[in-house]
């Protein structure tokens, strides 16, 4: 039986392919990666996250852009949407409509089952060959827990962690902290279901 080759796109097919498509992919080196859709609490901390933070940036030069603009990675040609973008100074755009952003100061993810293994390993490989890049931030949806990899003046990644409901991480590159009250406001954990033991 014969495969079924793969179709191969360039940047500028892909590019156009997403103005038109009815769900978002990534993109890498010629081959796009359809997205999951996101559940309620996900997109609630979001919300919570960038709401909080563009608050905090109001009288900064920087904007905090929702997960529909794409962020290119140069270095690898990974084009992906990240849940939030944080750009100090101006934005840097690859194309005329404005839709790829190259050099964001901070990137958030919130974490799924699906996608925890790639957002800490591979996808943060990628992200840390961004020049501009000095905060990743990885928020968990079903328990308080944020992680904040934070780039070092050597270039060595240093993680902060906070997983109570009174705590905060630093995000000194854009002078600001994230409080976990505000990124969890509202969202309601799923209880675990207890386990069995048969005793």
């Amino acid at each position: 039986m014969s495969s079924v080759p793969k179709t191969y796109l360039t940047p500028e097919e892909y590019l156009h392919r997403e103005r038109t498509a009815e769900y978002r992919s990534e993109y890498y080196r010629g081959e796009t990666f359809a997205m999951a859709g996101a559940s309620a609490n996900h997109n609630l901390i979001v919300l919570n996250a960038g709401s909080h933070l563009r608050e905090q940036l109001k009288k900064k030069p920087c904007r905090v852009y929702p997960s529909d603009l794409k962020v290119r990675i140069k270095a690898t040609d990974l084009y992906t949407y990240p849940d939030l973008s944080i750009v100090c100074g101006e934005p840097e755009l690859e194309s005329k409509d404005g839709e790829v952003l190259l050099n964001p100061i901070v990137i958030v993810e919130v974490l799924s089952d699906s996608t925890e293994a790639y957002d800490r390993g591979k996808k943060f490989e990628h992200y840390r060959t961004i020049p501009s890049l000095r905060h990743y931030i990885l928020i968990a949806q079903d328990r308080y827990s944020i992680d904040c990899f934070s780039r070092q003046e050597d270039g060595t990644w240093s993680l902060s962690a906070c997983q109570t409901s009174d705590s905060a991480v630093g995000l000194p590159a854009i002078q600001c902290q994230l409080e976990i009250n505000e990124v969890y406001d509202k969202v309601v954990f799923t209880p675990t279901p207890a386990v069995n033991d048969g005793g």
